[in-house]
């Protein structure tokens, strides 16, 4: 699913945009608002995909329809994005591609609580975040490497489609029993959305934390094509972003599972999620003073360590806050709100940053937000 969300969203979305940006209309903008619309599409999705997950009482599982209707409408929803012709096409169907996406993501990472005990939740949580930058990568050389935008979106919608197949094929999802299924109201689905911070407080902060780290991190990412292209100025930017992708995934993966089961081992949450927010604000701060080749990609090698150890050891923190069980789907939704809300803030965030006083500035509001996320998992009191 990685893939489906990432090849788009590292390259493809920005090629289209430059080539359907209207006259008197800038790339930045049109990329801005086309992500912005998939984001808050994101924002509503994930969290309702996981409630009617909580709720599914089929013979399939609670989890396993949404993973396979999901996974299947994103890769058409991406060949509808391959051939827009317009902005507004492009949009449209990149929020189809959000919906759709965000029934699997919704339901796949649910089923992670569901199965797995606490204290492995770290481990787990490295091994997840893996499979994040696999997607990062395959689905940033899929684009890159096909040979044109139609035939990058057609790779990363195949294989988003034949890749749930081992999951949905080889693992047997928990079942609901239909007796079991709570009575539905309206009022009572629509207010089961709203968890307060005054009754989880630790909850909120957990959320406040990963909004801002990953609000952050998107900043960085969102004009990182233009960002080689119109101020380092290289040859072929694509091919450099997935160079610097590809060393970003390296050190993440040097770090991601081994953050988590160091964090399982001594059964502690906070210090872990500190220090890694820490360090990428450092190595975003890189890219504002050190704006060459080489600086990006130190910043990059940098970023990857650090948020290896964030992406595993914050998965289990936001489990560990979880206020029940029988709502796993609905919280997490909510809690991945933290998320998808950076996408729809950043673009609206970036745009006029970078029109009016450049990449520097940029980077240099986005290592200040997300030291602020780093700073402020201290106030957590229920999680060591």
């Amino acid at each position: 699913m990685w893939v489906g969300f990432y090849g788009p969203l590292q390259i493809l979305l920005a090629q289209q945009a430059a080539q359907l940006a209207p006259p008197g209309v800038s790339k930045e903008t049109v990329l801005a608002w086309v992500t912005g619309a998939g984001a808050v599409v994101s924002l509503l999705a994930n969290p309702l995909f996981g409630a009617l997950s909580d709720r599914t009482a089929s013979r399939f599982g609670r989890r396993t329809p949404w993973i396979v209707t999901g996974a299947a409408g994103g890769a058409l929803a991406l060949l509808l994005t391959s051939a827009a012709d317009s902005v507004a096409a492009m949009a449209l169907g990149w929020c189809l591609a959000q919906l759709t996406l965000n029934a699997a993501f919704a339901a796949v990472t649910a089923a992670v609580p569901d199965r797995v005990p606490r204290l492995q939740r770290g481990s787990v949580g490295g091994w997840l975040g893996g499979t994040q930058l696999l997607g990062v990568v395959t689905g940033t050389g899929l684009a890159t490497l096909t040979g044109g935008i139609a035939a990058g979106y057609a790779a990363c919608a195949v294989f988003t489609a034949l890749a749930v197949l081992p999951y949905v094929l080889l693992h047997r999802d928990l079942r609901l029993d239909p007796a079991d299924r709570p009575a539905f109201s309206w009022r009572g689905f629509l207010r089961g959305f709203w968890l307060s911070p005054r009754r989880h407080p630790d909850l909120a902060w957990a959320w406040l934390t990963r909004f801002l780290i990953n609000l952050g991190n998107v900043l960085v990412l969102l004009y990182l094509l233009y960002y080689l292209r119109d101020r380092l100025q290289v040859r072929d930017p694509e091919a450099h972003v997935l160079i610097l992708t590809a060393v970003n995934g390296v050190t993440m993966l040097a770090t991601v599972v081994v953050g988590g089961v160091w964090s399982d081992r001594l059964g502690r949450r906070k210090p872990f999620v500190m220090w890694s927010g820490c360090l990428m604000a450092a190595a975003t701060s890189m890219l504002a003073v050190w704006q060459t080749w080489t600086g990006a990609i130190v910043a990059a090698a940098v970023l990857g360590i650090a948020f290896g150890v964030f992406t595993s050891v914050d998965f289990a923190l936001m489990t560990d806050v979880l206020p029940k069980a029988a709502d796993r789907g609905k919280d997490l939704g909510v809690i991945n709100i933290a998320n998808s809300l950076p996408q729809v803030a950043a673009p609206a965030l970036a745009a006029p940053i970078v029109t009016l006083a450049g990449y520097r500035v940029l980077y240099a509001v986005a290592a200040a937000i997300g030291l602020a996320g780093a700073v402020l998992v201290t106030r957590i009191r229920g999680v060591d």
